[in-house]
Parts: C-alpha cells; structure tokens; sequence
C-alpha cells in the first residue's frame, strides 16, 4: 500500500517563540506578529499626543474645569459621530473604511500643529479630536481583529494581540517623556502623526496578506463589499447581547472613573494635611501629586503588562471567556469593600493599582473577545457605539455622581465607596449575563460549523 501524503504540524521558529505567551498553532505567528505591532504603533501614537492635550487644555484660565466639561461634550459629539461612521461603513468595504478613517485622523495633526504654532486656542477642539480619535480607530482595530479571527482562534490569540497595546502605551509614555524636552510640546503631534501613518501603512501590509488567504476557521470574506447599512445604535438596541455588553462597558466605566475620583480626592487630602501639618512646602504640593502618580502609574502599568505577557492567555484558557469577564467585577467589589472600611492613602493607592491592573490586561482583552460571536457589522459598527460613546456615557454618569456627592449631598471617601460596591454588585450580575449569552453563542457557531 502506498504512503500517504507526510503532512508536517511541526510550528515553525516563530510560532513556538509566541507559544510562551499563548497557544499559538503552526502558521498563526506571522499575522498574530504584524497585528500585535499595528496596534503597538497605534498606542504609541495616542499616547505621545497626551501629553499635548493636558498641555493645551490645561494652560488656559479654567483649564481643569473645561477639561471636565469637554468629557461630557465628546458623548454629545459621539450620538452623530457613531452613526456617521456606520453609514460609511455601509458604502465601503473593510480595507477603505479603514484607510479612511485613519487617514482622517493622521491629516488632521499638521494642522493641529499650524494652529497651536500660531497660537491658536486649540486646546478644546484637540481634547475633544484625542477622546474620539483614543476610541474610534482603537475600537476599528478590534473590529479587524475580530473579522479575521474565529472565535475559538481569538480566544487563544488576542492576549499577545492586547499586549501589543499594553507595550504601546508605555514605550509612548517614554518616547513623549524623552522628546518633549528636547523637540517642544507641538512638535510632538507630528511625532505621532508618523507614527500613525507608520501604522497605516502596516495595516495595509497584513491586509494585503490576507486578501488570498481563508480567514481561520471561516473561510475567505469578500473585503470589497460594504459592511452593512444598519444604524449603529439600533444594531446595539435589538440585540439582547449586545445590550448586555454595552451596559458592561457603562458600569465598568462608571465604577472606574468614580474609583478615580476616590483617589484623586485622598491625593489631594493627603498633600493638604502635609501642608498643614508644615511637612511639605505649599510651592511643592504640586510636585508631591505629580510624583505619587507619575510611580503609581508606572507600577499600574508594569503590573498590567506582566499579567497580560503571561497569565491573561491561561486565564482564559483554564476558565474560558464566560467566566473570565467576572474577574474584574469581583476583584473591584472586593477593592471598594476595603476601601470603605479603610479609607486611607496607602489602601486605596493598591486596591486601585489591583483593579486598574486587571482592568487594563485581563478585561481589556475579555472585552475584545466578546465580540467574536457577531456579525461583520456588529463588529464594525456596534462596537463603535459600545467602545465610544458607552463609554463616554459612563464617565458622565461617574462626573454625575461626584457633583451630586460632593456639592448636593456633602459625601466623603466611604460614601463614595460604598456607592461602588453597589454599582459593581449591578455590573457583576452583568457579567454573568453577557458570560452565558456568550458562551451560547460561541458553542452555537461551534456546532454550525460542525454541520
């Protein structure tokens, strides 16, 4: 009897270096390689401009106030803005939706950088231009990502995806602290503007790639047909899960941006009492603040990125997807549990360092992948309502919460707390819903594709 074809699965050098980071199978690591370096050069950019958006916010009379009221104006812009992007989305295909956006995004930083060279007050108009940029083109990335994973293959792949991201913002954190001193604040947008377009053009790379080969685990897309012509929002509105994940995402904002109001207000307490207590110079409470969070975001930081490099893929592969999107929900109750008891500086600067860590590793990544069971057009559309505009919806409703807290009802730190670990309890119960429903999906897809 004649031999059958030999068939090799042996993994190829780099598939077995990322198999130390996740199960990576023979062929996956030069996409999975390209993709984790896209979104790294993206996060880079975004976070070499922030500096710059303090800088022209905050120097104008008001500038922390303004600052406020501008978060709350981005989700007004987002309710045109989100639609706006689905019709497009309805009348290009995939790879010019994309090219378009980005490139918007990237020609509008010269002429930020006329304007502020010219001294134009253009500190208002560019925090609003970050917040949505921050979130559009990070949740199109996503978009892409789930389009070309199955998925079985997301769920195994998107933590060394999602530490492309973590790695991003620090090395443009380090870049824009290095530069800035020596190229000038304004000279930084065109910095990220390179950097962005650098992206562009990797996009255009891995997609070029793609265009002649099956997408894993579903067979070849047609990249040239227009996403779809549904409204974005009523794709979120009639559809169960879809509710369930965006009222995810409200209350994980919500919970966050009122933890960080929380410490904020000890920070602040704690400079004063030094102050008071004639410890620290009034000139130099200032420099106190910035130095406590310039280490407790570093620390932040590296604890998210080492808990994305090595245990967010065997989370999610010893407990799965369902469960895994709980996490954070139970270590965050258990954080403002603590902090209620004990409303000290040193307590709250760690229970938020525990949430902020997971947050930006583990649920970062659970929430990429609870998109893999949709359609093309929830994926591209749908997640832009729930990526940018629930978003920003939860931080008003957290900057709601500390007016009516603070100039309505006189609350301090254990009330705020306390207020938390009932919203984390509404979240939790979420979390499980959106689990199941997940799970459902994911094992009906399953099954189809058996068929």
């Amino acid at each position: 009897m004649a031999a059958g074809p030999l068939v090799t699965t042996a993994k190829l050098p780099l598939d077995r270096l990322l198999s130390l980071f996740a199960d990576v199978r023979r062929g996956e690591g030069g996409r999975l390689l390209l993709l984790t370096f896209n979104v790294f050069l993206i996060l880079t950019a975004y976070y070499v401009m922030k500096p710059v958006r303090e800088a022209l916010i905050l120097a104008q009379p008001g500038g922390a106030e303004i600052k406020s009221y501008s978060m709350a104006l981005q989700a007004v812009l987002l309710v045109a803005i989100v639609p706006a992007y689905g019709a497009l989305a309805g009348r290009l295909s995939r790879r010019r939706l994309i090219n378009s956006v980005t490139a918007f995004f990237v020609a509008c930083l010269p002429v930020f950088y006329l304007a502020a060279e010219a001294r134009w007050q253009v500190g208002v108009p560019f925090f609003l231009w970050i917040g949505i940029f921050s979130l559009m083109v990070i949740a199109q990335f996503w978009a892409y990502a789930n389009d070309l994973y199955s998925p079985d293959a997301g769920k195994r792949l998107f933590a060394v995806i999602a530490f492309g991201a973590s790695s991003g913002a620090v090395f443009g954190s380090w870049i824009s602290g290095h530069l800035i001193g020596e190229l000038g604040v304004h000279a930084m947008l065109l910095v990220a503007a390179v950097i962005l377009a650098a992206s562009l053009m990797l996009f255009n790379l891995i997609d070029a790639r793609e265009r002649d080969q099956r997408v894993i685990g579903r067979g070849a897309t047609d990249e040239q047909a227009p996403i779809g012509d549904g409204n974005a929002f009523a794709l979120v509105l009639r559809n169960r899960y879809l509710l369930l994940v965006a009222a995810l995402v409200l209350l994980l904002n919500w919970v966050n941006a009122t933890g960080e109001y929380i410490l904020s207000s000890i920070v602040q307490r704690a400079a004063e009492e030094q102050v008071a207590a004639g410890t620290l110079a009034r000139e130099a409470e200032g420099a106190f603040i910035g130095a406590f969070y310039a280490e407790y975001f570093q620390v932040v930081n590296i604890a998210g990125m080492l808990l994305q490099l090595f245990l967010v893929s065997r989370i999610v592969k010893l407990i799965g997807v369902h469960a895994a999107v709980c996490i954070l929900p139970i270590v965050a109750f258990g954080s403002y549990a603590i902090a209620a008891l004990l409303p000290s500086l040193a307590v709250v600067r760690w229970v938020k360092t525990a949430e902020n860590a997971v947050d930006y590793s583990l649920q970062n990544t659970v929430k990429q992948m609870l998109f893999l069971p949709t359609t093309r057009e929830e994926k591209y559309k749908a997640k832009q309502v729930t990526d940018s505009f629930v978003v920003r919806a939860g931080d008003v409703l957290s900057s709601a919460t500390v007016f009516i807290g603070t100039a309505v009802l006189a609350l301090g730190t254990t009330q705020f707390a306390l207020i938390n670990v009932v919203l984390v309890s509404a979240w939790l119960v979420v979390a499980v819903l959106v689990g199941r429903e997940f799970r459902r999906r994911t094992e009906a897809q399953a099954a189809k594709g058996a068929t």
